[in-house]
């Protein structure tokens, strides 16, 4: 594969379904327990848990914290993707797992999942969480994600169409790293769905210009399907951006 490097600097990865055969008989070692754990010490109770009932590559499931007096919004954590290390060039990112933070009036039952507006991050925490096991690749804070190339909307509703993955800074630091034993370490990184221009910014002008923009506009971790992107100005706030 040539390697192909964005106007930042950032290496550009492209992966066909071809490149990899996975023995989908070996879904690897189970933390499960252990991250159930970590993610009531951390963040409170699971109140439910979306399980999976045919599991390609490695088990995904999908953990559900409410919302609470301090904290208004969703916290939604896989348990499944540490199950296999990534074929990380570094030994200390071997091992993820991925969260999404949803506003508290999202609708996440069963019967609401028939429609794409609400099932989308339900649908790409899977994704992310297979994809490094599918194509025998990683994935890493920092690292953007495209829906599709060229980027697509995930539904309807929105135009964000590619996913930056990042540190969950509207989490306590003590839930960002967790040790399961002397050679496995799990980061929980968390996704912030993006806009097509803001990856392009952040190819070409680093990861670290486009958090500034973030910061500067409010922006979080927490989905927000009706946001501008950071790249408009001021008052041309819409549906999409």
């Amino acid at each position: 594969m040539n390697e192909e490097y964005s106007q930042g600097g950032s290496r550009i990865y492209r992966h066909t379904a071809e490149e990899f055969q996975q023995d989908y008989q070996d879904l690897g070692e189970s933390s499960l327990e252990e991250i159930d754990a970590h993610i009531t010490r951390w963040l409170g109770n699971v109140s439910g848990v979306f399980h999976e009932l045919i599991s390609p590559t490695v088990h995904v499931d999908i953990h559900l914290v409410p919302p609470t007096r301090d904290r208004n919004f969703n916290i939604l954590v896989t348990s499944g993707m540490s199950d296999k290390p990534m074929n990380s060039p570094f030994p200390e990112t071997r091992y993820a797992e991925v969260v999404a933070l949803l506003p508290p009036d999202w609708k996440l039952d069963q019967a609401s999942f028939e429609d794409e507006n609400n099932y989308w991050p339900i649908r790409q925490l899977k994704l992310l969480a297979r994809f490094p096991h599918e194509f025998n690749t990683w994935v890493w804070a920092t690292h953007t994600i495209p829906n599709g190339d060229p980027p697509e909307p995930y539904a309807p509703s929105t135009n964000l169409s590619c996913i930056l993955l990042y540190y969950p800074i509207s989490l306590p630091r003590g839930f960002h790293t967790l040790t399961v034993n002397e050679e496995k370490e799990i980061s929980f990184l968390a996704l912030i769905p993006i806009f097509k221009d803001e990856m392009e910014f952040k190819l070409k002008h680093g990861v670290d210009d486009l958090i500034e923009k973030f910061d500067a506009k409010g922006i979080t971790e927490l989905f927000d399907i009706s946001r501008p992107s950071c790249l408009k100005r001021s008052g041309l706030r819409g549906l999409f951006g």
